[in-house]
């Protein structure tokens, strides 16, 4: 089992925030807020998910498993209340969040799943394409470096917490002997909407700011999605990893965010410790 810390991130998110925060980077300033609006309601379906799986477990089982989603649940909760307050610092500046209303729509269709594993797998899913975002983040320094301080403690921290509890709606799926075609099923669905949704809403941030057609635009987003260590470029592989029948998101690396979490603990308060 993994034991996760429960953290409160001691940042102040109420100040205003500049349209280009990193570093005047449009695309990539653009490219983060997008990923912000789509958490708060992620997030939240992640909790609800992983909370009814554990009712599904054989009785003897659940109390091994409470702690670690206890923790999870933790996690994920001052991640969601974190960038709800980011992103009303993007509506007081003008961008609409398309992304999450549907997500809320797809989570309708959803429950017609009767099954509450297929829940469990998007979660598991998406936490593993978050993984990739998380790892790239740590493993590529630059791309936070002209950032404000309180924004790359925040995507920082997200990200350490994102790899520190990467592996725990997996483990639940498997314990909960879920399906391995619907595994990567889920994958292929759950990739296709979280790119073309991210890339929607990171489109409409750059059309309201009048960037959208600026060729230094799409040098930036060339640069940072398909360059020598862009993030698509970069991710391919660990995201190809998850339809190899011996995966396991353990597999991941989580050395970067161990360090980062060590290097860093005067800049949360402790809430819950295992």
């Amino acid at each position: 089992m993994n034991d996760l810390t429960i953290r409160h991130l001691l940042i102040d998110m109420k100040p205003p925030l500049a349209r280009h925060w990193n570093g005047g980077e449009v695309f990539l300033s653009a490219f983060f807020d997008a990923l912000s609006m789509s958490f708060p309601v992620g997030e939240q379906f992640f909790i609800d998910s992983l909370r009814e799986g554990l009712t599904q477990l054989p009785a003897d089982q659940q109390p091994v498993w409470a702690r670690e989603i206890q923790g999870f649940v933790g996690q994920e909760a001052t991640h969601r209340r974190l960038h709800d307050l980011y992103n009303q610092q993007l509506a007081s500046m003008g961008y609409e969040n398309r992304w999450a209303p549907r997500i809320r729509q797809r989570l309708k269709r959803l429950e017609a799943f009767t099954d509450k594993r297929h829940k469990v797998a998007v979660t598991a899913a998406t936490e593993h394409l978050t993984a990739i975002f998380a790892a790239w983040l740590l493993h590529h320094p630059s791309v936070l470096a002209p950032a404000p301080a309180r924004m790359r403690q925040l995507w920082l921290w997200h990200a350490s917490e994102e790899l520190e509890h990467r592996s725990t709606a997996f483990d639940l799926y498997r314990a909960l002997d879920g399906n391995e075609l619907w595994r990567k099923r889920w994958m292929r669905l759950v990739s296709m909407h979280f790119a073309l949704d991210l890339m929607r809403q990171t489109l409409h941030h750059l059309w309201r700011d009048g960037q959208l057609f600026k060729v230094a635009t799409w040098r930036g987003a060339q640069h940072w999605l398909f360059g020598r260590q862009g993030l698509l470029r970069w991710g391919a592989s660990h995201w190809r990893a998850y339809f190899r029948a011996e995966f396991h998101p353990r597999q991941f690396d989580d050395g970067l965010a161990l360090q980062w979490l060590g290097q860093h603990q005067d800049q949360w308060r402790t809430i819950s410790k295992p």
